[in-house]
């Protein structure tokens, strides 16, 4: 069966709650797409116009550090959304996203989206907050990982925090 992208947007965990209306509008700025192993879907610094709700695969988010080369700093699975920086001016990439294996997803539209957004302002608000979340988890993620990191490059072993 052939799954349309509303139905698609319809059963993503990031989207959970927004209404039938809601899910339509934002379905005609999406579409269905796929990534072999290894492709890139976005390289750090790249303009960014768009991001995915992942429903199948996995996908790996890296930073080129200084000194230490390219560190893996999350890799992210079906559930997912992928891609914030289209949401801020100069829209360029934080991160390059690479996908793992074979990833499912669907592609929205970023400056669509924010059209779409500052005309239904209560959507705009609801994105934004959920995005939010999504910024903050990811750096978090990301300074945890980054600290964690050797001057190798190699992840160092995380001593668990005593307890109280």
């Amino acid at each position: 069966m052939i799954e349309t992208t509303y139905l698609t947007l319809r059963s993503h965990p990031f989207l959970t709650g927004l209404s039938d209306r809601q899910l339509d509008r934002l379905s005609m700025w999406g579409y269905t797409t796929m990534f072999h192993r290894d492709s890139r879907l976005f390289a750090e610094g790249g303009r960014a116009d768009r991001f995915w709700l992942v429903d199948d695969g996995h996908v790996r988010l890296s930073t080129n550090v200084p000194g230490r080369g390219e560190v893996v700093v999350e890799t992210l699975g079906p559930g997912s959304v992928i891609g914030w920086s289209w949401l801020f001016p100069p829209y360029r990439w934080q991160f390059t996203g690479t996908a793992e294996d074979v990833v499912h997803a669907v592609a929205l539209d970023g400056p669509g989206v924010r059209e779409l957004c500052a005309a239904d302002p209560a959507l705009g608000y609801e994105l934004m907050r959920r995005f939010t979340g999504v910024i903050a988890e990811r750096l978090s993620h990301t300074r945890a990982r980054l600290l964690a990191v050797e001057p190798a490059g190699e992840p160092a072993a995380i001593e668990p925090e005593p307890a109280s």
